[in-house]
């Protein structure tokens, strides 16, 4: 893994990708990138516009450019949306390019973490329980066949779980 330079997060909404990430680079003295902000500054609209106007199948599309342009990069901590592992693609270029590390969490700490968030197009429902269930059945067999480590993120800070992450990375 030495031969890595990038780090890569994936896992739920809600599993803390983006907080993480940020304390990751921080810590590790890396650059910061979370793919739906990129996805938002080359587009000038937020996701839930690009999920209004394109569906999700555009989204998806803008997601994958998106993850290959920023898995080019060297030295990054990326956070990426909870649904770019539907691209083989890009499970592809993630698993080629950076360390993957899965952070875990439970559909309750997801549905704690995404309540007030309205910038989450897929849980703009009124059933949102039963739509993170879904999306775990779907995605985290996924999640678990790229990860080079899994993380749980349920209780512990960011900078502690960022800080878990640097020790399991240098005894890997």
């Amino acid at each position: 893994m030495a031969e890595k330079r990038n780090i890569f997060l994936i896992g739920p909404m809600g599993a803390g990708k983006s907080t993480i990430g940020r304390q990751l680079a921080q810590q590790l003295h890396m650059e910061f990138f979370d793919s739906d902000q990129e996805i938002e500054r080359s587009t000038g609209a937020d996701i839930s516009w690009v999920f209004d106007v394109e569906g999700e199948a555009g989204f998806r599309d803008r997601e994958e450019k998106i993850i290959n342009e920023l898995t080019k990069k060297n030295n990054i901590v990326l956070a990426t949306g909870g649904g770019c592992i539907k691209s083989l693609e890009t499970r592809n270029r993630l698993s080629n390019r950076g360390i993957v590390v899965y952070l875990e969490t439970t559909i309750e700490k997801q549905l704690d973490r995404t309540q007030h968030d309205k910038k989450r197009p897929l849980l703009q429902v009124d059933t949102p329980r039963e739509i993170l269930v879904n999306l775990a059945k779907a995605r985290n067999h996924l999640y678990e066949e790229i990860a080079d480590l899994t993380i749980r993120t349920n209780d512990n800070f960011a900078k502690v779980v960022a800080s878990n992450i640097i020790n399991m990375l240098e005894n890997k």
